[in-house]
């Protein structure tokens, strides 16, 4: 760690000072400080011990306390660690792949380690949930251990098996190397690690419920938020401008047609753009557009009783825009535009104070943040040869501080953690934003290839992320085949109310099922079939409220299955209680015990190819 020092052998020689505090009923804090008295040099391991999960969760932090540059510190490594298989039972390695705008995005993956392999995983360009996912569940006979990386930078994580039964993990910041100044500090990514036994499955959603307990930013009164429906024009429909009569418009189509979402969301290009939303880096209202600012918008969504999501892209600096323009020396790539430096104490004071007042003179309820580059080659240009990691550090620390003081300022506003769809989803992120957008792989035009691919995104995801976003857009065939795909807890819809031939009554029906639907899938999640992409064959999976003896079934035949029944054995459910079994598209309840739905399973027929069945069941 230190000079060629290893950190166990410094460990060994330094004195350690313990300390220990309560937070809360649920958790408690313990920090390990280890001090150099030659160098100045300080290590602290703050940890968080949960007493409602079998959850440990620490950061580290370096501070050089001394008067000169601190000791060359490289490859930090916020885990290390190893463990011994109890029996000669192969270590199974359980992961997913990120998000990168495909079908498989979220496609889970087993990996059985074998002895003497070495494994390593990483996102490419520097956004954490891009083509690789920071959670792990590891597994052997009779449990395991469920880690985490909360890094929304570059990560990486190498599992090595000896030629035994032993097991090692080094997970951190994937390029560490640099001298600390005098009175300088840093920290490392957030480790988390569930320990379980018995059940996999189980222990998946022991991990949701802790994350909806410890990780879910809360809304006003300290509540989780509860499950939420937005509609958006999108702003890319053929000749629709972005405007105050465009946007007012369709606030008041949709009134009229009865569809009432929570939320209306105005997506990329309310600001001075020119020719196209990518232009960003003058963040005001474009006068021209909108000449009562989005106020006005604002103030007809609220008469409606909704609130307004609005979209912002503040790292990414175009060329020609007020940013680039009047503070190159805030943007790495200067004039030209690129990657606003938000380790800038100047950059990101700026930006605090004018998002603050965007967010308060303009109306704006949801505050949604987008992040369509890779910052990582930006990152390392700009890295001396001993200072190699320290602007992601100091990145990452002020996008942290930067969200934390806008949730500060306003107290229980939801902010939105999108990057290009789901590109950005790591644990630091979630425990300030909630992910509205999971992909940008969504339906379009009814191909059944989008609602395919969204279900395994459900089907992948919900193992680690219980609340989560997905859009869909009208289209004119095979729409609730679609919907149904994108259902999730944070739903939206988009369609263009210009048109005369859009069915308003399946909308509506569609938004009424899902409000009955959405609280279930906060609850436990149980995979029905093996996870596939396969057209020709049929999906499933059950959220189950155990405490409320409630849950939903959806099932997906595809459009290529020549199979028109199949059954599912379902999860969770009391053997000897009785369960009234409804599915939504019609016909009368049915009356099953527990024990019938988990042994013999649940029944689901579907005559036409592709259709989606929504079945909910209740303790009687």
């Amino acid at each position: 760690l230190s000079d060629g020092a290893s950190t166990s052998a410094w460990f060994r020689e330094e004195g350690v000072r313990r300390a220990s505090r309560t937070l809360d009923a649920s958790r408690t804090e313990r920090t390990l400080e280890l001090r150099d008295a030659a160098s100045g040099l300080v290590v602290r391991c703050v940890a968080v011990e949960y007493h409602d999960f079998p959850v440990i969760e620490w950061t580290l932090h370096f501070q050089n306390t001394g008067t000169s540059d601190s000791p060359l510190l490289s490859d930090i490594q916020a885990l290390d660690a190893s463990w011994q298989c109890r029996t000669q039972g192969n270590w199974v390695l359980h992961h997913h792949r990120g998000d990168d705008c495909t079908p498989d995005s979220y496609a889970p993956r087993r990996l059985v380690l074998a002895p003497g392999s070495e494994h390593r995983f990483a996102p490419t360009g520097g956004r954490p949930t891009t083509g690789a996912f920071p959670y792990f569940n590891i597994e052997q006979p009779g449990g395991g251990v469920v880690v985490a990386v909360g890094w929304p930078g570059q990560w990486a994580a190498q599992f090595t098996r000896d030629t035994t039964n032993g097991l090692r993990l080094r997970a951190g910041q994937e390029r560490t190397r640099f001298r600390l100044h005098p009175g300088e500090s840093v920290r490392s990514p957030l480790i988390v690690l569930q320990f379980w036994k018995g059940d996999r499955e189980r222990a998946q959603n022991i991990w949701r419920r802790w994350m909806l307990a410890h990780n879910l930013p809360r809304t006003k009164g300290g509540t989780p938020p509860p499950p939420i429906l937005s509609f958006c024009s999108g702003g890319f429909f053929p000749g629709l401008k972005c405007d105050e009569t465009n946007e007012v418009r369709f606030l008041d189509a949709l009134r009229e047609v009865g569809v009432r979402p929570d939320y209306w969301w105005m997506d990329a290009g309310w600001y001075p753009c020119g020719e196209g939303w990518p232009t960003v880096g003058t963040w005001t209202p474009d006068v021209t557009r909108f000449p009562r600012g989005l106020k006005a918008v604002s103030d007809h969504a609220h008469a409606q009783g909704l609130g307004l999501i609005v979209w912002f892209e503040p790292e990414r600096v175009s060329a020609g825009t007020w940013l680039a323009t009047n503070h190159p020396e805030w943007v790495l790539g200067g004039a030209k535009g690129g990657l606003l430096n938000l380790g800038d104490p100047a950059a990101r004071s700026w930006l605090v104070e004018h998002v603050d007042s965007l967010l308060a003179s303009q109306g704006i309820d949801f505050y949604r943040q987008d992040f369509n580059m890779d910052p990582l080659a930006y990152w390392r240009a700009n890295d001396g040869p001993e200072r190699v990691g320290i602007t992601e550090i100091r990145h990452v620390e002020g996008y942290l501080s930067y969200w934390d003081e806008l949730r500060r300022r306003h107290p229980g506003m939801l902010i939105d953690s999108c990057a290009s769809g789901g590109r950005r989803n790591d644990l630091e992120t979630l425990r300030r934003a909630v992910p509205l957008l999971r992909s940008d792989y969504q339906s379009f035009a009814g191909d059944p290839a989008y609602a395919l691919g969204n279900q395994g995104h459900t089907y992948g995801l919900a193992s680690w992320i219980p609340y989560y976003g997905q859009g869909v857009y009208y289209s004119d065939r095979q729409l609730t085949y679609a919907a149904r795909s994108h259902y999730c807890p944070a739903f939206a819809l988009c369609a263009d109310v210009r048109r005369s031939d859009i069915d308003w009554t399946l909308y509506r029906r569609l938004v009424e099922q899902w409000r009955r639907v959405a609280p279930c899938m906060l609850g436990d999640f149980h995979p029905l079939t093996p996870y596939q992409l396969d057209p020709g064959e049929w999906m499933a999976w059950q959220f189950d409220l155990p405490e409320k003896g409630e849950g939903l079934v959806q099932a997906f035949r595809r459009d290529q299955s020549a199979y028109e029944t199949a059954r599912f054995p379902l999860r969770g459910l009391v053997p000897d209680a009785r369960y009234s079994v409804t599915d939504l598209d019609g016909g009368e309840p049915s009356t099953l015990t527990g024990r019938e739905l988990t042994e013999r399973g649940l029944l689901v027929t579907l005559r036409e190819e592709p259709s989606a069945a929504l079945v909910v069941y209740r303790r009687l």
